[in-house]
């Protein structure tokens, strides 16, 4: 069906995470993309122009689904079938300019083990759902550079929804808006009682606290990895772990305390009644345009920020000291380049020949607790290609398998013991306008049923120190844990 996008811009600017807590956060399905403060050093103008002109990294996403029938979880090996058939090709006739990159459509994750599937390698059965996604017609856009908050709805029925609905929810939510705005209550329907910002987490005792492989286990699957890649098996290979917390914290509340401690370009919030993912990813994945012009922005290169044993930062000087270590390391400059490498081979599958470029290489990009070793590939989307094949070609991303990515997955399938899951893959939007923008699910907590889940990895060459790459995998888990209340554990 073809759909026709209203936009109306509200009168009042109301801060993101206040809206969210008034309006979604006792919803059981609802989402948060996330672009809150992000790096010291790196304007979110490098996340790509607006259609509007401004930085697309300035904007920030929320709403909820309108039925039910409008979720679906959705198994690894038709993933893409259902995704092609869904925006495969753009279903807005014309409209008004919305703001920013996202135009509604589809909003949820694809777990690494979708990749799996889609390339034929080993995998292990993965608890969560392979990909979980929603149905949005309607949703809430938020220019943190303009100070706008902008409704954005299909018109007219279709969905499953009755002419009018989305009109109607566009009264009641700007009256909701407005109300914030003025700092009274947001009025119905009535949601649980969430305070404005996160408060500080129980304390949470280390033996809540596993790891699927401790210190000394990890250390030697790196070693194992260093003889892999001696024999020839492989350049680098990504190895991970998993953290799994006994806990059942309230998600948005434990969001509010990462977003505190963690705050990204790439953050989201996505809950899917039991399961919910809550993520400070600093990576892009994919960005692809309606024109099809594709960018890459993979991370491959680790630092913690300075700080002193009061958790204060250090003076920056010796912070800077940190970042440019990291930026004149010959091991991490040689990770990040194979799988720049990696992401050029697999976007030229699908790339007009000739049109895929490296804009940028080696760029330090430093947030509250990391350094990270940054660089850029684009290239042009061939004719007669879709978005969704793009993500195909080159799902899971190069820096979470390494290179070769088949031969890789395959040796990491055996290393590692067990699924990835969520972690490792990517969330983000499919647009009915045939754009699509993902983000890296890495640097993020799952909470379900069970109890908190987190993933932790860090690529391996020739050249890592056993030691120093468990060291790592410790300070990307840090903020993690301290959101979940966990602390002096790592």
């Amino acid at each position: 069906m073809l759909r026709r996008i209203v936009c109306r811009t509200l009168e009042r600017w109301v801060d993101p995470q206040t809206v969210f807590a008034a309006l979604y956060a006792s919803e059981p399905v609802a989402f948060w993309l996330d672009s809150s403060s992000s790096s010291s050093n790196s304007s979110s103008a490098a996340d790509g122009p607006r259609p509007d002109g401004g930085p697309a990294g300035t904007m920030s996403y929320m709403g909820a689904p309108a039925t039910a029938e409008a979720v679906r979880d959705i198994p690894a090996a038709s993933v893409f079938e259902f995704l092609r058939d869904e925006v495969g090709a753009p279903t807005l006739e014309g409209g008004e300019a919305a703001p920013g990159a996202f135009r509604l459509g589809w909003v949820g994750w694809l777990g690494y083990e979708v990749g799996a599937v889609a390339l034929g390698t080993k995998r292990s059965m993965s608890r969560f759902p392979d990909a979980r996604f929603m149905r949005i017609d309607r949703a809430i856009a938020f220019d943190h550079e303009l100070h706008t908050v902008t409704l954005m709805f299909v018109a007219g029925g279709g969905d499953g929804v009755k002419a009018g609905d989305t009109e109607e929810w566009a009264d009641v939510t700007a009256q909701r808006v407005a109300a914030l705005a003025e700092g009274g209550a947001a009025g119905e329907p009535a949601v649980a009682a969430v305070p404005a910002s996160a408060p500080a987490p129980d304390a949470v005792a280390a033996s809540t606290v596993l790891w699927r492989h401790q210190r000394a286990e990890y250390i030697e699957l790196v070693r194992s990895c260093q003889a892999l890649i001696s024999a020839g098996s492989a350049y680098q290979l990504c190895l991970t772990n998993e953290i799994t917390v006994a806990v059942h914290p309230e998600p948005f509340a434990t969001y509010r305390a990462l977003r505190a401690v963690n705050a990204t370009h790439h953050g989201g919030f996505l809950r899917f009644d039991d399961v919910s993912l809550l993520s400070s990813s600093p990576e892009q994945f994919l960005r692809i345009t309606p024109a099809g012009a594709i960018t890459t922005k993979p991370i491959k290169g680790t630092r913690p920020r300075g700080v002193d044993a009061n958790g204060a930062g250090l003076p920056a000087p010796d912070d800077d000291a940190l970042r440019d270590e990291l930026l004149a390391s010959v091991k991490e400059r040689a990770e990040n380049v194979m799988i720049v490498d990696l992401m050029r081979n697999d976007l030229g599958r699908v790339a007009v020949t000739g049109s895929v470029s490296v804009p940028r290489l080696f760029d330090v990009e430093s947030y509250r607790s990391v350094h990270q070793l940054v660089s850029t590939v684009e290239a042009q989307l061939a004719p007669g290609l879709s978005a969704v094949d793009a993500v195909e070609a080159a799902f899971p991303a190069g820096s979470m398998t390494g290179a070769p990515k088949i031969s890789a997955m395959n040796l990491l399938a055996g290393l590692e013991a067990g699924p990835r899951g969520i972690y490792a893959g990517a969330f983000g939007s499919f647009g009915f306008d045939g754009a699509v923008d993902l983000a890296m699910s890495i640097r993020s907590i799952v909470l379900s049923p069970e109890g908190a889940s987190i993933g932790t990895g860090g690529g391996i060459t020739a050249l890592s120190v056993p030691e120093e790459e468990f060291d790592e995998i410790e300070v990307k888990a840090a903020p993690l844990l301290r959101a979940l209340g966990v602390a002096g554990i790592v």
